[in-house]
């Protein structure tokens, strides 16, 4: 089997919201339409589409996960330095995304922070 290409689907409730949101953030929009917004991701231009919460469950013929009490999945977005994290987060903040644990310095001089977008979403924004 072989694979050409892999995106994800989350689901949202807002797709004004949403689009707002990751457009602020700097993103390249992928695409839009009644059901969903998409933006692509890094320098693979990764996928993520963001479906209408009813639309996405349809389709997966099941209930999606309330992201406020639990975790699906993170996505960790490389930054090139500390500074490019802490700018990261400051833009993230201005955007109305929530800091779920705030930057610092790990070990080994890696640095990063964990937010969640407005649907909970969550996304590490890492340099190693």
């Amino acid at each position: 089997m072989n694979t050409k290409k892999i995106w994800a689907n989350f689901s949202v409730q807002d797709l004004e919201r949403t689009t707002k949101f990751y457009k602020q953030l700097g993103f390249k929009q992928n695409g839009e339409s009644a059901q969903l917004t998409s933006f692509f991701f890094g320098d693979d231009n990764f996928i993520i589409h963001f479906f209408l919460k009813k639309v996405l469950e349809a389709g997966m013929g099941g209930n999606i996960i309330d992201t406020k009490t639990g975790n699906e999945i993170i996505f960790t977005l490389s930054a090139e330095s500390k500074e490019e994290v802490d700018k990261w987060e400051e833009e993230v903040r201005k955007a109305g995304g929530t800091i779920i644990a705030k930057a610092d310095e790990a070990r080994d001089g890696y640095s990063g922070f964990v937010f969640a977008d407005p649907d909970g979403h969550r996304f590490n924004v890492f340099c190693m």
